[in-house]
């Protein structure tokens, strides 16, 4: 299940879903997740330059996978990354439970509540994450050239080859 803002009245003030969403991203970008989606999208876009049949992706995005695509050079960075995919997997039960499943109100509102303080801690051990590998000064970044070319780069001041 993914995350999602609990969905009941007293969640749905736009401070708060634009700090719950800023925070699934922020796990979704630090961690890998966002690159495995970029990878397969930009696979489909170099099969049509290329002419031939893009093959439409299916993606199931596992912690595992993501941090492979995160391209973690530090083992702590990379359980952090970890840890902070498996807690955001974790908020998606709970917000199903605390939105769909229970009726009272003084069970619904705490459950929906710890599930946004876990999507928090969530977002800062990726930052954690990103933070690690930056101060060895090995965050991967992998930006589109002019031209759409993938490039990458670890090293902060270096070019992207």
């Amino acid at each position: 299940a993914a995350s999602m803002i609990g969905a009941r009245g007293e969640f749905l003030d736009p401070t708060e879903m634009a700090l719950f969403n800023a925070d699934v991203l922020k796990v979704l970008a630090a961690t890998g997740a966002l690159r495995v989606v970029q990878e397969a999208i930009d696979k489909v876009i170099e099969d049509i330059k290329a002419g031939k049949k893009p093959e439409l992706p299916q993606i199931v995005v596992t912690a595992e996978k993501a941090v492979e695509a995160g391209r973690f050079s530090n083992p702590y960075a990379k359980a952090k990354a970890m840890a902070a995919y498996f807690i955001a997997e974790k908020v998606a039960d709970i917000n199903v439970r605390g939105c769909f499943v229970e009726k009272d109100y003084n069970v619904y509102v705490p459950l929906v509540a710890s599930a946004h303080e876990m999507m928090r801690i969530a977002a800062i051990l990726a930052d954690e994450a990103r933070e690690i590998e930056k101060y060895g000064d090995k965050l991967f970044r992998n930006p589109h050239s002019r031209e759409g070319k993938i490039l990458s780069k670890t090293e902060l001041i270096s070019k992207p080859q």
